[in-house]
């Protein structure tokens, strides 16, 4: 059964440890001055050199922002203090944020710690760690649709709660990466609003980067966490005689809600993504004005609203969100300049940087949207990712990639 939305529902969008060393921050970019970023993935901050290499290969070639992820699936390559190290490096000999701050900082570049916001955790391999929230909080873990009404009255802690979960996701490779946190449970905005306040107030960052700010699919998230503050959203604004009779048939059916009133139900999850991110911008700003929140977002607008509840548009534009850094990742000049001129098309091409999959491109490809990017007005330019150019393939080969896109900066 589905009800016509406006006449029952009026929808509004709500509006390291204390010891960390502390560095000199990089000198300002002058306004004007075009960003040129690279996204530096995780891995290559498992070691004191390869963190002093990669700022040196960044700073060589022209680069003058590093946007360094920090937190990958529910842990911390940092000293922190809510999230479990990753397997292989331990909080007790050196603080990898903190080193590229240093390094980063020397050299003159900007550092962005870059915060994975909802994924959590691999299909394939869930973490050892018995302090990771997979393990500690189960229940706050975002449940597929077709799970639903088999888990709503399970244990999550029982092992064949968190199973379930991570073979719906590898059996669903095409639309989910992993597991991932529900964002309509209260805890896990407080959670993540103290991850990043942790940043903010121990290190010396210029700005902080959300990415997996969204739902991975709309068949998410249906854990009995949503579907419980779904219905109690929904109900106050139902007719009496409707409430009753949706009462009745919750009963038997926690998907009753979500069926009947499916276009409420998307505003109700693009609300849960927006609370969080305005939450948290001022969190930010009230903490540190000067720091920039900045955003990987899905290229796309129509699939970001619509089905990955990621309004990232209205958060340019009701100023909770500082730059977006639109994904779009293709070896298609048309489609790539389309993507970047809707983005800098909604509020100005000043708080956009065009993200550029150069994993994807030849380095005249590369080179080419860099171009395009620029000709659109966008701020600057962010590439994904540091690690693939300097790794090397038949596309990329190596570092000489990323020396060869470097020489197209500097034009």
């Amino acid at each position: 059964m589905r009800l016509p939305l406006t006449s029952l529902l009026v929808v509004t969008l709500a509006g390291c440890s204390a010891g960390s060393a502390r560095v000199r921050a990089a000198t300002p970019i002058p306004a004007g001055t075009e960003v040129r970023a690279l996204w530096v993935v995780r891995n290559t901050l498992v070691h004191p050199e390869s963190i002093r290499a990669m700022v040196r290969r960044a700073a060589d070639a022209g680069f003058n922002t590093l946007i360094v992820q920090v937190r990958g699936r529910g842990d911390a390559y940092y000293r922190g203090r809510w999230e479990p190290p990753p397997p292989g490096w331990r909080s007790g000999s050196y603080d990898p944020l903190e080193r590229t701050i240093r390094e980063a900082h020397r050299r003159g570049l900007r550092v962005h710690a870059w915060i994975n916001t909802n994924l959590v955790a691999n299909a394939d391999t869930l973490p050892a760690d018995s302090t990771h929230l997979v393990h500690r909080r189960p229940d706050l873990l975002a449940v597929p649709q077709p799970l639903a009404r088999q888990l709503y009255a399970a244990n999550p802690r029982d092992s064949s709660y968190v199973q379930a979960l991570a073979e719906y996701a590898r059996a669903n490779r095409d639309h989910t990466e992993g597991l991932y946190l529900s964002p309509a449970a209260p805890e896990v905005k407080e959670h993540i609003y103290s991850i990043w306040m942790d940043l903010v107030e121990h290190y010396d960052l210029d700005g902080l980067h959300f990415d997996y700010v969204r739902y991975p699919a709309p068949d998410y998230d249906y854990s009995r966490i949503a579907l419980d503050r779904f219905r109690d959203w929904l109900v106050p604004h139902l007719p009496d005689t409707t409430r009753l009779r949706f009462a009745e048939r919750a009963s038997f059916d926690p998907l009753v809600y979500t069926d009947s009133f499916p276009a409420a139900w998307d505003d109700f999850r693009r609300q849960q993504i927006t609370e969080l991110v305005e939450r948290i911008y001022y969190g930010v700003k009230k903490r540190a004005p000067r720091l920039l929140v900045s955003a990987a977002v899905f290229a796309d607008t129509a699939s970001a609203h619509d089905r990955r509840y990621q309004d990232w548009q209205e958060w340019l534009r009701r100023g909770i969100l500082d730059v977006a850094c639109p994904m779009a990742y293709t070896d298609s000049l048309l489609l790539f300049r389309e993507r970047i001129r809707t983005a800098v098309a909604t509020v100005g091409g000043g708080r956009v940087w065009a993200g550029i999959g150069a994993y994807r491109n030849t380095v005249d490809g590369t080179v080419a949207q860099i171009g395009v990017a620029r000709e659109l007005g966008a701020a600057g330019i962010v590439l994904f990712s540091y690690n693939s150019l300097v790794r090397g393939d038949s596309t990329n080969p190596g570092e000489t990639y990323l020396r060869a896109v470097g020489a197209s900066l500097r034009r």
